[in-house]
Order: C-alpha cells, then sequence, then structure tokens
C-alpha cells in the first residue's frame, strides 16, 4: 500500500509540471484573441496611452504568472482582467506556451551603457534583459513607452509585486525613462505574437 502511494504521488507531480508548462498547440487556439491587441504592429493602449507590450518569445512563466495577476487584481486594465478572469489556469499556462516559442538567447554585450539606475535591475533582469530565470520578464526588445508605464506602475503601486514594490521604490521619477530606454534596444527583441502565429518563433 505504501509503494503504492508513493507511486500515485510521483505521478501527481509528473502531471501538475505537465499541466505548469502548459500545451503550446492549445494555446495556438486559445490565443487567437490576443493577436488583436498583441499582434498589431505599433498598436496602442488608448488611454493612458502606451504601446502594447509583445509577448511573442517572452517567458512562459512570466506570461502566466501576469495572467494570473490581471485575474486576482494584481495588475489593473479593463479588458486584460476581463480576458484573464475568463481563463482556466491550464488555459492561462497553454496561451503562455505558444506565445514563448523557442527560448530567448544571449546575444553577447549589452548594447549601450547601463545607467547607474539600472544596477538594481540587473540582479534579476539581467546585464541583457532577458533575466536570471523564467521568473522574470524578458525585458530586451520590449517597447520602450510600455516599459516606462509598467515602472511607474509599480512606483505608484498600481501593478503589485513583492520583490518590485521593494526595487522600484529606490529608483527615482527622473531615471525611468533612461531605464526603459537601455532594455528596449538589447537584442534579441521580443516580438508581437502575430510572428510567433504565421512563423512560429521571433525572428
Amino acid at each position: 500500500m505504501k509503494f503504492r502511494w508513493s507511486l500515485l504521488a510521483v505521478c501527481l507531480s509528473v502531471a501538475a509540471v505537465a499541466h505548469a508548462e502548459g500545451d503550446a498547440a492549445r494555446g495556438k487556439v486559445l490565443g487567437y484573441t490576443c493577436h488583436g491587441c498583441h499582434g498589431i504592429e505599433n498598436y496602442k493602449n488608448v488611454y493612458p496611452t502606451y504601446s502594447v507590450p509583445k509577448l511573442g518569445g517572452q517567458s512562459a512563466k512570466y506570461i502566466t504568472d501576469a495572467l494570473k495577476g490581471y485575474a486576482g487584481g494584481d495588475r489593473v486594465h479593463s479588458t486584460m482582467t476581463a480576458h484573464a478572469a475568463s481563463l482556466t489556469d491550464a488555459q492561462r499556462a497553454d496561451i503562455a506556451a505558444f506565445f514563448a516559442a523557442s527560448p530567448m538567447r544571449t546575444a553577447g554585450p549589452p548594447v549601450g551603457t547601463a545607467p547607474a539606475a539600472a544596477a538594481v535591475c540587473v540582479t534579476c533582469h539581467g546585464n541583457d534583459g532577458l533575466g536570471i530565470s523564467p521568473d522574470y520578464p524578458i525585458l530586451a526588445g520590449q517597447h520602450q513607452d510600455y516599459l516606462e508605464h509598467a515602472l511607474r506602475d509599480y512606483k505608484a503601486g498600481k501593478r503589485k509585486n513583492a520583490v518590485m514594490a521593494g526595487i522600484i521604490s529606490g529608483v527615482k521619477d527622473e531615471d525611468i525613462p533612461a531605464l526603459a530606454k537601455f532594455f528596449a534596444q538589447q537584442k534579441p527583441a521580443l516580438c508581437g505574437t502575430e510572428k510567433v502565429r504565421d512563423k512560429g518563433k521571433c525572428e
């Protein structure tokens, strides 16, 4: 009996990992409506005005966590909150697995000179904006104005994250544009979801 319970525990653990990773094939179908905003080049949120973030090539773990944040109220955006709340945990993982596509790779030395304020960012996001683990978002190639908006939301407490709350409190408002510009210019870049849909990866 003890052996059977041990075997069951192993099977459940394997199933949990598979569930967490998501199914990209299902995600391709479920994420179709996402292309209406995230798959249109230069598409912007109406108010406040900022570029809709690139999701192609982003960490699947981060996309899943972001969707949970919108569904649970840690992030606020009327359209995203309604959409994320309508999904199950499995569906969020599936969509994330599809948009993550092929993993990003290190492209060598950072582009440009990092502003002094970036010293608090690289611990999690790396010198090149690719992140040190899937828990942290890839910043390389993200829209500059979106990064600025996200940082200001963290600073104002509109977007909640325990780690970012502590980090952003030490960042001055005047340093935010330089930080956003630095990480936005890093390579390889993220891409719109239409590239993942049409080509299966960012190019």
